[in-house]
């Protein structure tokens, strides 16, 4: 499991010290981080369970998910992207065990119908068995997202339904990603791998080298006192590479399994309001004391302890917190970022960090219309 992001376009509430993977986004009553562990706790004993996070969030990852074993959280000291990440993850668990398999997924997704997806996850751990292959899965897309990635694959399906991956396109424009859908032969991409370990170690060995040496060089280290050591030496010289540009667009044995359980990477406060429960006019509300008034397909988003009333806005985010107030156009939601930015540019690094009532869970949704 990958915790370590800092979840920026979910500001004010998702914040540098307490992201969005430790937040109860959508007001189910468990982080998404604890909804990813309770998943893969159905397919694997908890020893076999990791989670790579960043050093400042171990703390945080101990308390949530206080059954995994403390040794299988992975504390990288640096920011550095998927591919050192997953390198890390890799070659600590072949040292464990030179033949096992990975399933590689981020901590924040929201998956629904756990059935479907164990199915999905348990082919896809049978197909790279017998397969040297680094196998992703892809989801049907239900409209042309252009928040997502997107896989090109071969029609022709192969063994157990797989297909061979032709090309990776990263969030294309709504001309694009609307050609990608009806065209048939695009996927979503998920961001779950699933491969052998030395498949990846060795794809790693041949399309990202540096990075490879160095673990290679420090891997003995790797289970002793020095392991925190090492890391740190690896990750302040090793590039920032995602394992989607330095591996899988390069690689010759990349496939895709299609997948149809319902799946959303919850990137942003859209698709927050996509996935939870809405009043009759599509106003998804998170918090006891919010009056909505003539409003529509808003997202809300405020404490119990504060009334916020809402009149005359239409697709709008609206985030209050202790000490920010947000108030977005939907369709600006990409933006979010960049004025993440430009509040550190212009008032420093305070509203970047949380105070008291940031860190905790959001409220249940609450339905109401007037």
């Amino acid at each position: 499991m990958m915790a370590g992001g800092i979840g920026s376009r979910f500001w004010p509430v998702s914040r540098t010290d307490y992201p969005k993977q430790f937040l109860d986004i959508l007001g189910t009553g468990e982080t998404l981080i604890q909804q990813t562990f309770r998943r893969f706790e159905q397919l694997a004993p908890l020893e076999n369970i990791y989670v790579v996070t960043s050093t400042d969030y171990t703390g945080i990852v101990e308390k949530q998910l206080p059954l995994l074993p403390k040794e299988n959280i992975l504390s990288e000291p640096d920011r550095k992207n998927t591919g050192p990440c997953i390198a890390y993850a890799s070659f600590k668990i072949f040292q464990k065990d030179s033949n096992a398999s990975i399933i590689v997924a981020p901590a924040d997704h929201l998956i629904l119908d756990q059935q479907e997806f164990e199915a999905v996850c348990t082919k896809g751990l049978q197909f790279v068995e017998t397969c040297d292959a680094l196998l992703t899965i892809g989801i049907k897309p239900s409209y042309a997202n252009t928040g997502y990635g997107y896989i090109q694959f071969n029609k022709e399906a192969g063994k157990d339904g797989v297909h061979r991956v032709i090309t990776f396109t990263e969030k294309p424009d709504a001309q694009r990603a609307a050609k990608f859908v009806s065209s048939g032969e695009y996927l979503w991409n998920s961001g779950i791998f699933v491969w052998k370990a030395r498949s990846i170690i060795n794809s790693i060995e041949k399309y990202l080298g540096d990075l490879y040496q160095l673990f290679k060089e420090k891997q003995n280290w790797l289970g002793t006192s020095f392991e925190r050591l090492m890391i740190a030496d690896i990750y302040a010289v090793c590039e920032n590479v995602s394992i989607d540009v330095g591996v899988m667009e390069k690689a010759n044995n990349v496939f895709i399994l299609p997948a149809s359980f319902r799946w959303s990477d919850l990137g942003t406060w859209n698709s927050a309001w996509e996935n939870m429960g809405k009043d009759v006019r599509n106003n998804a509300v998170a918090g006891n004391g919010v009056l909505v008034i003539d409003t529509t397909q808003c997202v809300v988003h405020a404490s119990n302890e504060k009334l916020v009333v809402l009149q005359g806005l239409h697709n709008y985010i609206v985030v209050d917190t202790k000490d920010v107030l947000l108030i977005c156009q939907k369709e600006k939601e990409q933006d979010i970022k960049q004025y993440v930015n430009e509040v550190k540019k212009l008032k420093g690094e305070r509203y970047l960090y949380s105070v008291n009532d940031n860190i905790k869970p959001a409220p249940a949704v609450v339905e109401r219309v007037y």
